[in-house]
């Protein structure tokens, strides 16, 4: 009975059109996010924490440029650049491109039409803290819709072509050159907050991609194999994976058994198989985004 109710509650996956239209109100309402962030927290208090978003807040403090007006300038030509130079690589797929102009019009537009606001703060760590997260939640929800809204990304891309450098370094490299400028423009101390808000929207675009909800992965390699098995079946109500492994002293086959549980669930694992077999070993580690059968869908 419980099991025809959790078949009909299950959805059903989205077809190509819906997919589309959610995918596209996903890089309008993450680049709207970003926006607000950078337009209520970020920009009045110079924190420019990287990225052409950080570029267009040392532009706008040196030489009175509005910064949509300095992202767009930006933002176009690095994504018409990327199509020449970078080609298959950063479309991917036609939709992938279209998203992506989207959102590099989208978020400058919000920036301008949002421009009036009064600035959330003025105190510039609690700025960078809650800009940062922002700015991370908003770009979180962009890359959820497999889409990106330009700027410094492309340019790390087009340099790691030609220079053969990993994206992490050119991406690092951009970034620490926007928050070493913003040391010389606005002192030291911005260019700390800078990185403090650099870094949260680091965290928050992993919390976003992955979820709160982190599920815990066991490995557990025991003598009982098949009871422990059977237990895990019948008591915890999860599936089970049996893998083969050898020792590495002995070189002899041993069964080993992966298990993904919910962080409430650990507990009663481990007790099931501590029942069976005092001397199992058991591994129980993070596992921050599990997809499928009994966890959830993408």
């Amino acid at each position: 009975m419980m099991k025809q109710m959790k078949r009909r509650l299950h959805k059903e996956p989205m077809g190509p059109v819906s997919k589309t239209i959610v995918d596209f109100g996903h890089v309008l309402l993450g680049s709207a996010i970003v926006a607000i962030a950078f337009n209520i927290f970020l920009l009045p208090n110079q924190i420019a924490s990287g990225g052409v978003s950080g570029i267009s807040i040392l532009v706008r403090y040196t030489l009175g440029i509005e910064p949509a007006f300095t992202q767009w300038g930006l933002n176009v030509p690095l994504f018409f650049a990327g199509v020449l130079l970078l080609g298959g690589s950063l479309v991917g797929s036609i939709m992938y491109g279209v998203k992506t102009f989207v959102g590099t019009l989208f978020l400058p537009l919000v920036v301008l039409l949002t421009s009036h606001w009064e600035p959330a703060t003025s105190d510039p760590l609690l700025a960078a803290i809650f800009g940062g997260i922002g700015v991370g939640l908003g770009l979180g929800i962009v890359f959820r819709s497999n889409s990106s809204t330009g700027g410094t990304d492309l340019a790390a891309q087009i340099i790691g072509k030609y220079t053969g450098m990993s994206l992490g370094a050119c991406v690092f490299i951009m970034d620490g050159l926007v928050v070493a400028s913003s040391a010389f423009i606005f002192g030291f101390e911005f260019a700390l907050y800078a990185l403090i808000g650099l870094f949260i929207t680091g965290k928050t675009i992993d919390l976003v991609q992955t979820g709160l909800g982190y599920s815990k992965m066991a490995i557990i390699i025991s003598d009982y194999e098949e009871e422990v098995k059977q237990g895990l079946l019948t008591k915890v109500d999860r599936g089970v994976t049996k893998l083969v492994g050898y020792g590495g002293y002995t070189n002899h086959e041993r069964p080993v058994l992966m298990c993904v549980v919910g962080r409430n669930e650990v507990t009663k694992l481990t007790q099931v198989v501590q029942t069976i077999d005092p001397s199992a070993f058991v591994i129980v580690s993070n596992a921050s985004e599990v997809l499928g059968k009994g966890f959830k869908s993408k």
